[in-house]
């Protein structure tokens, strides 16, 4: 028999007991979040406010912006507080609340991703059909099947993981994540959730699959154009798209697929903590690397010359 109890709020991972090492983890965290807050305000700002950006790639780079700063945000200030005020609690409602957003967030990161794979595929491989594919109405109704998909899935996935009773309301994390709750779950109804989970990896895989698909015909086609200066244009607008991908994976693989255990370690929370917050921190800044229309925007946005910004963001 499970000793089932009536949980009305969670116990998160405190990342010492020490107040110092606290204050730390609250300095390192703001540093972070800051980096991550200025970087995709200025991505949003940029694009919003200039008219020569307001075509479709640039629009799901907006949204990208949208959706990482959404994630950091979800987790990253409640982490914060609890470190400055020393307490560990999180409410219930607080607690799905994280599950919730954050899942939505990252998944509809992910829709994104696959959809902006799909825009660099038609822009390079059927230029000539591009505005007639992606016209306006047609890229503003695929990114909100985006944010909707993501939804979906989010509420998927929360509902699946509250309906177990727990056992415990000790959380081996800084915030409030789905495999952790798992592990507190008093009957077999958690088995939905890996049944959840196991649709997600299908969907996942399928993305995944279409993205390097397309990516294969995209550099066949690159290969074709014969300028080299032609080349450099599509792989500048390839590159920045592909390395954020990979940043996401690489980060979300080393974060899930690793041995799990049933005490918390520094390991599982660096892993956590690069999953969570790199993607969202170095997104803005890889776009900005490579992006000579971005750099511009940014440029005139602060107030810099174009030869300045350009070193600056260099």
């Amino acid at each position: 028999m499970f000793n089932t109890t009536t949980v009305t709020d969670f116990v998160l991972l405190e990342f010492s007991a020490a107040w110092e090492l606290q204050l730390l983890h609250f300095i390192i965290f703001l540093v972070l979040y800051l980096a991550s807050l200025m970087g995709n305000l200025l991505i949003i700002s940029a694009v919003a406010s200039d008219h020569h950006l307001h075509r479709p790639m640039y629009f799901f780079m907006m949204n990208l912006a949208i959706q990482d700063l959404g994630q950091v945000s979800v987790i990253v200030p409640k982490s914060m507080a609890n470190s400055l005020l020393n307490t560990r609690q999180i409410s219930y409602s607080g607690c799905v609340a994280q599950i919730l957003l954050f899942n939505f967030f990252i998944s509809s990161n992910f829709f994104l991703l696959t959809l902006m794979a799909y825009d660099r595929y038609v822009a390079i491989c059927n230029p000539l059909y591009y505005e007639m594919v992606m016209n306006k109405q047609a890229y503003i109704q695929a990114v909100a099947c985006v944010w909707i998909s993501g939804f979906l899935h989010a509420v998927l996935h929360t509902s699946c993981t509250f309906a177990t009773p727990f056992c415990s309301n000790v959380v081996n994390q800084f915030f409030c994540e789905i495999p952790q709750l798992l592990k507190l779950a008093c009957s077999d109804l958690y088995l939905i959730e890996i049944g959840a989970v196991m649709l997600s990896f299908i969907i996942g895989l399928g993305c995944f699959t279409f993205i390097i698909v397309t990516y294969v015909q995209i550099f066949y086609a690159v290969l074709r154009i014969p300028s080299v200066q032609g080349r450099q244009k599509a792989y500048s607008t390839c590159i920045p798209h592909l390395t954020v991908i990979s940043t996401l994976l690489f980060c979300g693989f080393f974060a899930y697929l690793r041995p799990t255990s049933n005490t918390p370690s520094d390991q599982d929370v660096v892993f956590t903590v690069v999953y969570s917050m790199v993607p969202p921190m170095l997104n803005p800044v890889i776009y900005s690397l490579r992006n000579k229309e971005i750099k511009a925007a940014v440029s005139k946005l602060l107030g810099f010359s174009q030869n300045t910004s350009s070193s600056f963001l260099l």
